[in-house]
């Protein structure tokens, strides 16, 4: 059934109304929806699991061999170690801003139980959600490598002035600020190249710490021995000498850049004893340990889905909306100006005859019309004439 006029020109406003609010849409998405999303998010709960690598070289000290009243410091190797942090998102946490907990560990698998156990380490840190970058308040973290009586681990206040433990959403091929936990420093995680790992694109940085003395990064007792010259395995008499422990990392991180997720890292650690940070003379650790391919296929799972995410509503949505809100626009406006066209209205009875003609008689016969000649032919008063009338 055909529209009316009306009825045509309220449709068409529908339409133009429908098809302005899309297209606003459309541009608003992107700009206002993204951004919320672009952040990381609360519920965040991560295991990341990395081994020494076979073939490489993975050096450990024998921590009773330094304590044994006999012979001097033993340096195990071909040691199998797994390092393995578990990341949580804790209180104080809010829409801009979100405090990460990583608890760390590494251990020697080749021993069970807590004497396979070299490190431990309680990490925390209140981040930019979407910058990744620690808060500007002091202290915006802490770290704990140690442990009182009842087993509780024991908190040092640390500012923290760098990334860690991801990368900004949309990361740039430039250099970024990454702090180290083991110097409590940052230092340049340069960019290298851009790669692909298991068909994901990445951007691969690293970064290099460098030699650090460790007694005065934290005064514990392992990180400044005094011991027999022979129990070092140096020159000496038995007068005891002092050995520093001292610490030099390469880190290497692949990072998806849209939402700066570490796909895979990788350390190659070198941690020794020694009288100065030049000469290395005890080796108390050293190995390359590098994420499993189960993490780093988490990894990859956890970057497609918030890329899904942000391509949904950062192109899909809005290419969708903006396609129906022009069809919607272009259909008000072409209804609009149909409607608005006015047909010319015939007079009943159908078509209307010309100017001069003589309409039929009822009966039979036809009339002629007179035209006053002072009058115009439009207002001319007529007479009906019978022409069949004979005299």
């Amino acid at each position: 059934m055909a529209l009316s006029a009306g009825t045509r020109r309220t449709v068409a406003c529908l339409l133009v109304g429908l098809g302005a609010l899309l297209i606003v849409a459309a541009v608003m998405i992107p700009t206002y929806t993204v951004s919320k999303l672009a952040k990381t998010p609360l519920d965040l709960e991560i295991t990341t699991v990395a081994t020494s690598q076979p073939g490489s070289e993975s050096l450990v000290l024998d921590s009773k061999s330094l304590t044994a009243p006999e012979g001097s410091a033993k340096v195990d190797t071909n040691v199998p170690l797994v390092s393995q942090r578990f990341l949580t998102v804790e209180d104080p946490s809010d829409a801009s801003e979100m405090t990460i907990q990583a608890g760390q560990t590494l251990r020697r698998i080749d021993k069970q139980a807590d004497t396979g156990l070299l490190t431990a380490t309680v990490d925390r840190v209140t981040i930019d959600r979407k910058n990744g970058m620690p808060v500007d308040k002091e202290p915006n973290g802490s770290i704990a490598v140690s442990v009182n009586k009842e087993g509780q681990s024991i908190a040092d206040p640390v500012q923290h002035t760098g990334l860690q433990y991801r990368f900004p959403i949309g990361t740039e091929k430039k250099t970024y600020p990454y702090f180290d936990i083991n110097a409590r420093k940052t230092y340049d995680a340069n960019f290298v190249e851009e790669t692909e790992i298991n068909s994901m694109k990445v951007y691969h940085f690293q970064q290099h710490v460098p030699v650090t003395n460790l007694w005065d990064v934290v005064q514990a007792p392992t990180n400044r021995l005094s011991l027999p010259a022979a129990k070092w395995g140096v020159e000496g008499d038995e007068t005891p000498v002092t050995m520093i422990r001292w610490y030099t990392n390469t880190r290497d991180l692949w990072v998806e850049p849209d939402t700066g997720t570490v796909i895979k890292g990788g350390e190659q650690l070198h941690l020794f004893y020694a009288r100065s940070g030049d000469k290395p003379e005890v080796t108390a650790l050293k190995s390359n340990i590098i994420f499993d391919e189960n993490t780093v296929e988490s990894q990859i799972s956890v970057a497609k889905e918030n890329i899904d995410k942000l391509s949904l509503f950062g192109r899909i949505m809005p290419i969708i909306l903006g396609v129906l809100g022009a069809i919607a626009l272009i259909a008000g406006i072409v209804l609009g100006i149909r409607g608005g066209a006015s047909p010319a209205t015939a007079p009943r009875g159908g078509t209307p005859a010309p100017r001069g003609s003589t309409p039929a008689q009822p009966d039979g016969g036809a009339a002629a019309t007179a035209v006053h000649p002072h009058r115009g032919a439009d207002d001319a008063p007529t007479e009906q004439i019978n022409i069949n009338k004979r005299p």
